[in-house]
């Protein structure tokens, strides 16, 4: 009886092609599997990745707590180690410093909010956000200005880039009082950092298509300092034929940027000019509240917003606007490979501003912190296909 069935299968594959009919009904359900996976993403990543998250202070907290209701709702595979430290809430010690070092130093991917710097001298000069980047030699602060599509501004479809060196210059924390009455604050500039910034600028540009380089400086004034800065801008410039290079003084800078911001590709500059030109910059396009930032080391990356405020008078109210935080969030997930996850929460950001109906205080709106992140998790629903 075996035997008989054997010789009638065998019959019935070799009246359909026998091996041929195998391989086109293999490929037809390999052609519809692969289908199947371009249109509809993956539930679950391969693995989860962890990584560091710092709330700060202000807002801060808010904000992550913002990031968190949005990557639950989208299931992306990212799990969080928090991390909670404050010099003005007394909860900052070089224990909790050191177990921040630690996870940052497994994990190389933070999230962070700003950590407020008291004005008063209590001993230590340099404060822990400083502290934390030396340690990590975050040298490199990114900070994409770019127009959201369905806010208006005074300029629109702004695109450019600013990198700032963030371990040296005049946020150095060497102060003393020489006589009494007389306070000597030192900026210090060195070949190798700016050597360093300088080709991460030009490296920077070359990957993202970037024509042009502008060096910020006040070289007719600082002759040494940032005459030495400026001479290291234009000996990398040399190496990169490609990419046009130019150089500006901090204050016609300011100015230009006010008049005519769209002359600006992508601009390098020491410590201090670049937290100002972060603050103007970010103003042109809707505020602190709405522009991502980043800083690099060799080892390690931390996503955080473009204007670093803690926003402390919004505490507690539900009205801070978690756009920058979110696309800083989704950078990260750019960063992390999760290319996919990356473009479902920016899109769903970018699709909330665009639509206007959903606007926080700061852009002329009367909607919740908690009113934005339902609209970007009700818009997550619009997954694009990527």
């Amino acid at each position: 009886m075996a035997v008989a069935l054997k010789r009638s299968l065998a019959v019935l594959v070799k009246s359909l092609g026998g091996p041929k009919w195998w391989q086109q009904a293999s490929r037809s359900v390999s052609i519809s599997a692969s289908l199947s996976r371009v249109e509809s993403p993956p539930a679950r990543a391969d693995a989860t990745f962890k990584v560091t998250m710092l709330p700060g202070d202000g807002v801060g907290p808010e904000l992550m707590t913002a990031v968190k209701d949005v990557f639950k709702a989208g299931d992306v595979p990212v799990e969080f180690d928090e991390f909670h430290l404050s010099e003005v809430q007394n909860m900052a010690s070089e224990d909790k410093l050191e177990e921040l070092l630690s996870s940052m130093k497994n994990n190389k991917v933070a999230i962070k909010g700003k950590i407020h710097t008291p004005m008063e001298f209590k001993g230590e000069l340099a404060s822990y956000e400083m502290r934390l980047r030396r340690k990590l030699d975050l040298f490199a602060n990114v900070v994409h200005v770019n127009s959201l599509p369905g806010y208006s501004t005074r300029h629109n479809n702004l695109d450019l880039v600013i990198i700032r060196e963030q371990t040296e210059g005049e946020y150095s924390s060497l102060e003393h009082e020489s006589v009494p009455g007389v306070i000597e604050c030192l900026k210090i500039i060195t070949r190798a950092k700016s050597r360093r910034i300088a080709k991460f600028a030009f490296d920077y540009a070359t990957k993202k298509g970037r024509n042009k380089v502008t060096a910020v400086h006040k070289a007719n004034i600082m002759k040494l300092g940032d005459g030495l800065f400026l001479q290291c801008c234009a000996e990398v410039a040399q190496l990169y034929p490609k990419i046009k290079y130019e150089n500006i003084i901090i204050d016609n800078c300011c100015m230009q940027l006010v008049q005519n911001p769209y002359q600006f590709d992508v601009l390098v500059m020491p410590n201090l000019y670049g937290n100002i030109i972060d603050n103007l910059a970010a103003g042109l396009v809707g505020g602190a509240g709405v522009v991502p930032g980043e800083s690099y080391s060799a080892e390690y990356a931390v996503f955080e917003t473009g204007a670093r405020h803690p926003f402390a008078q919004a505490v507690g109210r539900n009205i801070a606007n978690p756009t920058a935080m979110l696309l800083s969030a989704a950078n990260m997930l750019r960063h992390l490979n999760l290319e996919y996850h990356s473009h479902m929460v920016s899109d769903a950001v970018k699709r909330v501003i665009k639509q206007g109906k959903v606007r926080t205080r700061d852009l002329g709106g009367y909607c919740t912190t908690g009113d934005f992140v339902h609209a970007v998790v009700e818009n997550l629903r619009h997954r694009p296909n990527y």
